[in-house]
């Protein structure tokens, strides 16, 4: 009996009497100097509330990142407001989502006010002129990052890959209906349901758009909104669809400041998609920012809300994880297309040939924090183009 006493206890939560002010702190903390991305942030979460504190088991912990990675929106985010969830409610979530989100906008705020007030400097462009190639290196590592996770050696999701891949750089834009399309190809092959929902059906639900009568404040919540719902795993997966819309068909940003936006998200803490606080920023100003936020963490706080308490009775259903899998495979083809197209306006002569090489060993060889990456990258542009 002791034994089993034992076991029950090393597997029961060690509550703090008043857990969910604790566990605010611990995520506002975690929103202020978690840098690394969302694979990383979901360790440290496990170090700290799983394997230290004890505050969660080890199996809510999992049901915490299946729901994340099954679900639409950035996985970090996803996986803090659900432990927030599970210790205190909508309350909890609500705590959570705002104490990881906050001190990352408010950095991505200040960033975006110096950058417009001096964004002309040339000393500015300067320095992401080196940015922009180690950008390139960040997204290629991801995007291999991905490939390995999210891939593997399954013939079907590589050929939806490379054809979001080629799509994706030949086009230079997202395309909704070809990330509904993979998921459903993936469905249909690998668990085929009784009644198969029509591509068009689909098609007119991604293709809605706001008219240009609308608000511009209105326009970039729902673009965004739409944005985050194919946004599965790495926060980064949502920069294809946020180059074709922002900078080809909104002209909201320019190619330069896209690839600085891209940046941002690099060297700011906590979720990596927060870079929508800048693009929001320059296209619409604070209320822009405002609005991109909302549009991005909104549905994702919605996701956990509503589908948290009950997802353990659709978590193991065939048909969506075959359709997850599909889009998440289109998804990572994308990313790996924008590569191509940032490499394009990014990576274009001797010098920034080197660093994006440069980059790419340090991350692969030495894992290099990101944030240090763009840094050194900023002083190279300063050097290489005084």
């Amino acid at each position: 009996m002791s034994q089993l006493a034992a076991t029950e206890s090393r597997s029961a939560p060690n509550l703090p009497e008043r857990v969910l002010p604790q566990l605010a702190w611990y995520f506002l903390r975690l929103g202020t100097w978690g840098f690394g991305g969302p694979i990383a942030l979901a360790g440290y979460m496990q170090r700290d509330l799983v394997e230290e504190k004890r505050w969660f088991t080890k199996q809510e912990y999992l049901d915490g990142l299946a729901l994340a990675q099954l679900a639409p929106g950035p996985l970090a985010a996803q996986l803090a407001m659900y432990l927030g969830l599970l210790r205190g409610g909508t309350l909890g979530a609500s705590l959570v989502a705002l104490a990881f989100i906050a001190p990352s906008f408010l950095m991505v705020l200040a960033i975006s006010f110096f950058y417009v007030k001096f964004g002309g400097l040339p000393w500015m462009q300067t320095a992401f002129y080196g940015v922009g190639a180690a950008v390139v290196a960040i997204i290629a590592r991801s995007a291999f990052k991905l490939i390995k996770t999210a891939i593997g050696k399954d013939k079907l999701l590589w050929s939806i890959f490379l054809v979001l891949l080629a799509a994706t750089a030949i086009t230079e834009r997202e395309i909704v209906w070809l990330f509904l399309a993979g998921g459903l190809v993936s469905l249909v092959v690998k668990a085929q349901p009784k009644i198969v929902p029509s591509v068009k059906s689909f098609t007119l639900l991604a293709a809605g758009s706001v008219g240009g009568s609308t608000s511009l404040f209105l326009q970039i919540l729902l673009f965004f909104t739409k944005s985050s719902l194919f946004v599965f795993g790495s926060g980064l997966a949502i920069v294809p669809f946020l180059h074709g819309g922002i900078v080809l068909d909104r002209h909201w940003l320019s190619e330069q400041q896209f690839i600085d936006a891209v940046a941002v998200a690099m060297i700011t803490p906590g979720p990596v998609v927060i870079t929508v606080g800048f693009i929001g920023y320059i296209a619409g100003g604070l209320s822009g920012a405002i609005a991109a936020a909302l549009g991005v963490f909104l549905p994702v706080y919605l996701v956990v809300v509503i589908a948290g308490p009950f997802y353990k009775k659709f978590a193991g259903n065939p048909q969506l994880r075959a359709f997850v899998q599909g889009v998440t495979a289109a998804a990572t083809g994308a990313i790996a297309g924008a590569i191509i197209v940032l490499a394009r306006r990014s990576v274009t002569d001797v010098p920034t040939i080197l660093i994006a090489i440069i980059s790419l060993l340090l991350l692969f060889k030495w894992k290099i924090p990101e944030p240090l990456l763009i840094i050194a990258a900023a002083i190279a542009g300063l050097f290489l183009r005084r």
